[in-house]
């Protein structure tokens, strides 16, 4: 994991302190997320995850904005209980007062949607494609049947796939 990140995590929490005259319990720093999102904080574990492939390709923006927008819902929760709301009144307090950033809920970082295959079902019913998921086509192999709402004809593989 990127030292950088780390010590970002620490100066974040060494920030909230200061501001709040107190200590904070310091989380584990996790660098195995996927997908669209740039982190998480599990509240409950203690545990802020980190998306390495954001944080490579945005990471002045990741520093200075992602970093602390994470750590500050394990802050707002040790401050203020289980109860609050995730980007609530507490948690924009922490942001506005502690790091003087905008308490914005969502990154606008480019994020490429990964491409997925679609298994086509299909009934007796004209025009009737069903695209299954590779979830939900394993079920169909072990066993699993879907039936046509129109028709309720149990939908069988065509043997065809799309991807998208």
């Amino acid at each position: 994991m990127p030292e950088l990140l780390k010590s970002h995590v620490e100066a974040c929490y060494q920030k909230a302190e200061a501001f709040f005259k107190r200590p904070f319990k310091r989380p584990s720093v996790s660098f195995k997320l996927r997908g669209q999102k740039a982190g998480v904080a599990h509240l409950q574990e203690n545990l802020l995850r980190f998306n390495p492939k954001l944080y490579q390709e945005n990471r002045e923006d990741f520093l200075r904005q992602t970093v602390p927008h994470e750590v500050a819902h394990l802050i707002a929760h040790q401050l203020f209980g289980s109860k609050i709301q995730p980007h609530g009144e507490e948690w924009q307090l922490i942001m506005r007062g502690v790091y003087e950033l905008p308490p914005n809920r969502c990154h606008t970082y480019a994020v490429e949607r990964r491409q997925v295959t679609r298994y086509i079902y299909r009934c007796p019913c004209p025009q009737s494609d069903f695209a299954f998921t590779a979830q939900r086509h394993r079920m169909v192999v072990q066993g699993r049947r879907y039936l046509c709402r129109r028709c309720r004809q149990t939908l069988v593989f065509s043997g065809e796939t799309r991807i998208e």
